[in-house]
């Protein structure tokens, strides 16, 4: 949303609806959002909404940890096995990696603080802002949404809780890494080995560089879904009450402190 072109011509803005999707602001705790970037480089950007940045920082640490080698060289050192984790490692590219995951932390800490900050001067201006968008592509309104539903959708398939609250973009980035780390580490196969028993049969097919990129997406992916609808659902909330009282309610209403309704 532009602000200058926007006809209500006000500075700040709660939120903004477009056919791709919701973009809100709200209160969120900058240590989980930089927690979150701990996680994998660029999830925090995706949760503070700036997906252009967080897929350049998500596209460029897995490159990176591909080619050094870093999730295989994590397991070996996890079990111990530290000349496995030196044999395995390439130091040449960890160099590159670790100013890129500092900064992913930093930069999605300082955005959330910064987001904080706007999202109480916005709640402050109360602007009127777009809650209804169509287009050739879709339709995106504001509405009511359960966070359990997201949440077990997203349980189900990472990227389907985003797709229940019409979060476009972030769906199609989670179910694209969703599907190429799938595909690549052999996961469904290694599940499907496990249930018969054929344990032998797991360690040779399941890929464990590709393997412990899941945790980290299908984690995020419900984490993500689950605190955009609570969020959607507040903001709902307070859109409707304010509608309410700007076109029902009586200019000579005053409600005091501790009075009951």
């Amino acid at each position: 949303m532009n602000n200058f072109r926007n006809k209500y011509r006000n500075r700040y803005y709660q939120a903004n609806f477009t056919p791709f999707g919701t973009i809100q602001l709200h209160q969120r705790n900058p240590h989980i959002v930089a927690l979150w970037s701990v996680a994998f480089p660029g999830f925090g950007h995706f949760l503070v909404h700036k997906f252009i940045t967080g897929f350049a920082l998500f596209g460029w640490g897995f490159y990176i940890n591909q080619l050094a080698h870093l999730n295989t060289a994590v397991m070996y050192s996890l079990n111990g096995d530290i000349a496995q984790t030196k044999a395995i490692l390439d130091e040449r590219y960890i160099c590159l990696y670790v100013p890129l995951y500092l900064f992913a932390i930093w930069d999605s800490y300082r955005t959330a603080a910064d987001e904080n900050m706007i999202h109480l001067l916005a709640k402050r201006e109360n602007a009127k802002f777009t809650t209804f968008s169509m287009s050739a592509f879709s339709c995106n309104f504001i509405s009511k949404k359960k966070p359990w539903i997201a949440f077990v959708w997203s349980m189900a398939l990472p990227s389907l809780g985003q797709l229940y609250i019409h979060r476009v973009i972030g769906a199609f980035l989670i179910l694209m890494n969703t599907i190429i780390v799938i595909y690549n580490s052999h996961l469904v196969e290694g599940i499907h080995n496990c249930l018969l028993g054929d344990f032998s049969r797991v360690r040779a097919i399941v890929d464990a560089q590709w393997t412990l990129y899941f945790p980290a997406i299908y984690f995020f992916g419900i984490y993500d879904a689950y605190s955009n609808t609570v969020e959607l659902a507040k903001l709902f909330s307070s859109e409707q009450a304010d509608f309410l009282k700007r076109h029902h309610q009586s200019q000579n209403f005053v409600l005091h402190k501790g009075d009951k309704i």
